[in-house]
């Protein structure tokens, strides 16, 4: 049986109707459009699904829509503010860290969760946090280095 819920996505409400077993990112993908946040391994392996809730990284491969209820949201698509990329965003783009693009928005993700928490990290404590995504195409470097870029520009500033 289907219930309506609403969830607080990147600042806006949104009522759907859900079935019970469906995950937050089923409903973000299928029910509201929100394609930027990727399924990836369906299995929380990846990291291509990381979304923030209340500042925090989740996999919402993983977690239940229900579960999400109360919660802010955050997904690649609300990181910018006012058509203009988030600073970890322009760091990606200008050090290369994008390789297809498609675990990206998961990894970005998981920076700005990281950079909130330790605005000022070491390339190991990134290296270690990141462990979670995955990326198929290459190494880590240029990601670790867009991640240490955002710091330095963000200056404790999130």
């Amino acid at each position: 049986m289907k219930q309506a819920i609403a969830l607080n996505v990147n600042g806006d409400i949104y009522e759907v109707l859900i079935s019970p077993n469906q995950t937050l990112l089923e409903v973000l993908r299928d029910k509201l459009g929100l394609t930027g946040t990727k399924r990836g391994c369906d299995l929380g392996a990846c990291g291509a699904c990381s979304v923030l809730l209340d500042g925090e990284a989740y996999l919402s491969c993983l977690m239940l829509a229900v579960d999400a209820v109360g919660k802010e949201i955050v997904t690649i698509e609300g990181l910018g503010e006012g058509g203009e990329l988030h600073p970890i965003q322009k760091s990606f783009v200008e050090v290369g860290g994008l390789q297809c693009g498609f675990c990206t928005p998961g990894i970005v993700m998981t920076a700005k969760a990281i950079l909130d928490e330790e605005p000022e990290p070491t390339e190991e404590s990134v290296k270690k946090k990141m462990a979670g995504n995955l990326c198929r195409c290459t190494g880590y470097k240029k990601v670790v280095e867009a991640v240490m870029d955002a710091s330095g520009k963000m200056g404790g500033k999130r």
